[in-house]
């Protein structure tokens, strides 16, 4: 794994939030889906995934999110995005996640 890959979940605030920073590959799979479900069951209705520090994303990391968006719609929840720069929100409307996730433009917007 990249060192400058970190994430961590913010649960004092409503929503719980992800944040995510640096680069999004095949190997920050297992991070990301344990982060997420490390999330007790009962606060995971809506979850933000904040990309404000992320850097890189490749199609394994798409496909990351997709299954963590799979997942939560099968117990109900929502997943939403914070803080894409404007080349990943371009990628994320390519792909079709956009039909998917609430994308707010920054994670103070989310939190309202």
């Amino acid at each position: 794994m990249s060192d400058d890959f970190k994430i961590f979940v913010d649960l004092s605030v409503s929503v719980p939030i992800i944040h995510i920073e640096g680069e999004i590959t095949s190997e920050a799979d297992d991070e990301i889906v344990g982060k997420y479900e490390s999330i007790p069951q009962e606060k995971r209705s809506r979850v933000i995934l904040n990309f404000q520090g992320t850097s890189y994303i490749n199609s394994a990391g798409i496909a990351t999110l997709i299954s963590l968006i799979t997942r939560a719609s099968e117990t109900k929840g929502k997943i939403e995005f914070a803080g894409l720069n404007e080349h990943f929100r371009k990628v994320m409307d390519i792909v079709g996640l956009t039909d998917f996730v609430l994308i707010h433009n920054s994670l103070q917007e989310a939190l309202k």
